[in-house]
């Protein structure tokens, strides 16, 4: 890479950084690649779901201008006495497998890329709150299918629900995650409480063919739990009519 054109990608590598850092107090590696637009945020969500062997295949760059941007990136980090932390990624799957980066899987690669660099003006409460927000696995997807003919790859059935692996669809009986219930989108308070409550759960989606995009359309939860929080909920409302 030539003097110029590196002065340049540094340009573009500060202008992605800072950017971010401003709107979110913490930039990642993610960010940057974003920023620059190599990255493309489909391409992101695919690796997020395990459908992607390693992120640098869905990036729109040869390995030399992504190493080079992200050597950029970190020089600028330091320079700023942003506070680096390593964060864990996990797939948005059943097995929350660990999420792999780089083609080689340099385990110190791997770490500069888990690297999060957070502002030292956040208070050590807010960073507390920053990295158990950045730690919190992904939530699982269930999709309604638009079409009703699909087949589970495990047992050739069908349903109401799937969930993408990396060989197709599954149904919710071969996942063991038939007797969750499903609660619909509109009670954002009951949403809140039974995502905090249920060891297990699914966000459920639907693509709508006009926006072109997947809609959330509610959650999965067990049913205890459920019981549990809408009685708990019914009391607390009752209760507040008489005040």
């Amino acid at each position: 890479m030539t003097p110029a054109n590196q002065k340049k990608l540094e340009s573009r590598v500060v202008r992605a950084a800072e950017g971010t850092l401003q709107a979110q107090n913490c930039v990642r590696p993610i960010d940057v690649l974003l920023g620059l637009g190599w990255l493309a945020p489909e391409g992101e969500k695919l690796w997020r779901q395990g459908r992607t062997d390693y992120l640098e295949r869905a990036v729109q760059a040869n390995l030399k201008k992504i190493s080079e941007a992200m050597r950029l990136f970190r020089r600028w980090a330091k320079a700023k006495g942003l506070l680096p932390r390593e964060s864990p990624y996990v797939s948005q799957t059943r097995d929350r497998r660990t999420l792999r980066f780089s083609i080689s899987g340099n385990p110190s690669i791997e770490q500069a890329y888990r690297t999060h660099w957070i502002s030292p003006a956040l208070s050590e409460k807010k960073r507390a709150r920053l990295a158990q927000k950045t730690d919190r696995p992904p939530e699982l997807v269930a999709v309604m299918p638009l079409k009703a003919d699909w087949k589970c790859h495990r047992c050739g059935g069908t349903g109401g629900l799937l969930v993408m692996e990396d060989p197709g669809p599954a149904c919710l009986r071969c996942l063991g995650m038939d007797d969750l219930e499903f609660v619909q989108s509109g009670d954002a308070l009951l949403t809140r409480r039974l995502k905090a409550k249920s060891a297990r759960g699914a966000v459920v989606v639907r693509f709508s063919r006009a926006r072109k995009r997947y809609e959330r359309q509610g959650i999965l939860v067990e049913p205890r739990i459920l019981a549990e929080v809408q009685e708990r909920l019914a009391k607390e409302r009752v209760e507040s009519t008489y005040r």
